[in-house]
């Protein structure tokens, strides 16, 4: 009998490893499937409510959109022969993500609910709850209040000088660049739970460093919004009441990690 032949019988060790080579292989395999299955999903619900939102809602949501300005007086235009067209395949493909949302953020809880325990389940569906409340939240305030003030403000510093006509891509492009952030920057608490799992923050830091927060609050609220007091106080007033939630976030995560 082939001596190589029979050490390669006997050898449990090299079979072990080959088996366990298999099996990760195969594990790998079957997780690249699974993201591509999601991300097919996804893509796929993307595209179902862009065809929604551009053949039945695209002409209410561009009037909702341009209330601001038609209320003020403001003729809106473009400049461009496609500029209409690509304005609102623009809002059509963001309304399309909002409407898909669901569907994407189900395919993603499927695919990495199996590597949870039922607890970090539990944190997830809570964190994830939270966060998408505290960034529609954030876009709500910001349309319904400071964005308002916004317009006012541009167009009264420009009333003497030239006939405001707005272009409607420039327009569009200002409003979502103006609401996005907002939505960012009330998720503060969200990323403080984070920092604080992770072990960059304390509770004690965060509040050692309350009047430093305060002043760059401020500074951002005279960054993000128009050059007056009210609107700077619209903003900075939340966020430092956001902080402060995020201060008491911080000391249950460290509460329940002693427990």
């Amino acid at each position: 009998m082939n001596p190589l032949r029979m050490k390669r019988k006997t050898d449990p060790n090299r079979e072990a490893k080959a088996a366990g080579e298999v099996e990760e292989t195969s594990s790998l395999r079957d997780h690249v499937m699974a993201l591509r299955k999601v991300i097919i999903i996804s893509l796929a619900a993307i595209g179902v409510g862009f065809l929604i939102s551009f053949y039945f809602i695209i002409d209410p949501l561009m009037k909702w959109i341009t209330v601001p300005i038609e209320a003020r007086g403001i003729t809106v235009i473009y400049t461009a022969v496609s500029e209409a067209l690509t304005t609102k395949l623009k809002v059509a493909l963001v309304t399309a993500v909002v409407i898909a949302f669901p569907v994407i953020i189900w395919q993603v809880w499927r695919f990495i609910k199996p590597a949870l325990y039922p607890q970090e389940q539990r944190s997830f569906r809570m964190f994830f709850f939270f966060a998408l409340l505290l960034f529609l939240g954030g876009i709500v305030f910001c349309y319904a209040s400071v964005f308002f003030l916004a317009i006012d403000f541009f167009v009264v510093s420009g009333k003497d000088l030239a006939t405001p006509l707005l272009s409607l891509d420039k327009y569009v492009s200002f409003l979502f660049g103006f609401l996005v952030p907002f939505g960012i920057a009330f998720m503060l608490p969200v990323f403080i739970y984070i920092t604080t799992r992770i072990g960059l923050t304390t509770p004690e830091m965060l509040a050692s460093k309350r009047k430093y927060v305060i002043l760059a609050i401020f500074v951002l609220a005279a960054i993000l919004t128009p050059p007056d007091v009210v609107s700077q106080v619209m903003l900075g007033v939340p966020m430092i009441l956001l902080y402060e939630l995020g201060i008491l976030v911080a000391k249950m995560v460290k509460k329940k990690e002693r427990e």
